[in-house]
C-alpha cells in the first residue's frame, strides 16, 4: 500500500506496553530513497531526546479509527536504546550501534534494499545477522540520511525550467522506499499537482535545495493527471511510468539496492 507521509505524521507509535509518543518525521537515504527511521515526537517521556524507531520493528499501521504505527519494541527497550545527539547528523558509527543493540541487520551493505533482505517484515531474528563493510567511517562524511522536513519545499529543475517543489513524499509501507514526491506546480499550472519518481532524479543539490530531474517542463504537464483525494491505484502508476517510458518497478524480481 501506497501512502503519503504527511497523512503518517501524527500517528500514535504503539507498544506493546503503552504508547511511545507520535510520528515526528522520517529520516530517508538519500542514495536508495528509502525511509530508514521513523522519528518519534515522545513527549514528557523522554523529553530533550530524539528517539529513532527503524521499519523493522514496526508490525502493522492502522488508519482508521485509530491512526496508529504498532511497533514491537517495548518503552524499556526504547529507554535504554543507544542515544543520539538531537544536533548532529546520525552518523554510521550510531547506525551501527543501533542496530547491534536491537539485533537487526545492517541495511547498507546490501545487495538488497535491506542488507540480506527486500524489505524489513521478512527479516527472521533467528538469521546471522548482515556484517557491516570493512570500509572506515569518517565522523566528519557528508550525512547520507535526509529527513522528509528537510527536503520538503526543495525546488524542482527540468530540462528547461522550473516548475514547483516538493509537497510529500509518497512510500511503499512495505519496502519503505519512497515511490514518488509529490510536487506543487501551482505557480506555473494552477490547481496541479505531479508525482515524479526519484528514479527520475539526475541529482540533489542540497546547498540549493533544489532537485533535478531529466525531464522537460512539458513532459511532465502532459503527464496523467494526479488526484491527491484519490488512491494511486496501480493502473494509475502504470500509465505514469508508460508517460515517462520508463519500467516500472513492481516489474523487478526482487528490490536491489542501487549501486553505490
Amino acid at each position: 500500500m501506497l501512502r503519503k507521509t504527511k497523512e503518517l505524521t501524527g500517528y500514535r507509535l504503539a507498544a506493546p506496553d503503552g504508547d511511545v509518543g507520535h510520528i515526528k518525521d522520517f529520516y530517508f537515504d538519500d542514495q536508495s530513497w528509502t525511509v530508514r527511521y521513523l522519528i518519534a515526537d515522545t513527549g514528557n517521556w523522554l523529553p530533550q531526546r530524539k528517539v529513532l524507531i527503524s521499519p523493522f520493528a514496526v508490525t502493522g499501521i492502522e488508519s482508521r479509527p485509530h491512526k496508529a504505527v504498532a511497533v514491537k519494541l517495548t518503552k524499556k527497550q526504547i529507554e535504554d536504546s543507544p542515544p543520539i545527539d538531537a544536533h548532529k547528523p546520525v552518523s554510521r558509527q550510531y547506525e551501527e550501534k543501533f542496530s547491534q543493540y536491537y539485533g537487526w541487520p545492517y541495511y547498507w551493505p546490501g545487495p538488497l534494499l535491506w542488507g540480506p533482505i527486500p524489505y524489513p517484515a521478512l527479516y527472521l531474528p533467528e538469521a546471522p545477522p548482515a556484517q557491516p563493510p570493512q570500509e572506515k567511517q569518517s565522523e566528519s562524511e557528508d550525512p547520507h540520511l535526509r529527513s522528509v522536513s528537510e527536503v520538503t519545499g526543495y525546488e524542482i529543475q527540468a530540462l528547461n525550467d522550473h516548475f514547483g517543489h516538493v509537497e510529500d513524499f509518497v512510500l511503499d509501507e512495505q519496502a519503505w522506499a519512497i515511490r514518488y514526491l509529490v510536487i506543487d506546480t501551482r505557480k506555473w499550472w494552477q490547481g496541479k499537482k505531479a508525482l515524479l519518481s526519484p528514479e527520475w532524479i539526475s541529482w540533489v543539490s542540497w546547498p540549493e535545495a533544489k532537485v533535478y530531474v531529466d525531464l522537460d517542463r512539458d513532459t511532465v504537464q502532459r503527464a496523467p493527471e494526479y488526484k491527491p483525494a484519490a488512491e494511486i491505484t496501480r493502473e494509475y502508476e502504470a500509465k505514469l511510468f508508460e508517460h515517462y517510458n520508463r519500467e516500472p518497478y513492481w516489474n523487478r524480481t526482487r528490490e536491489l539496492s542501487p549501486a553505490r
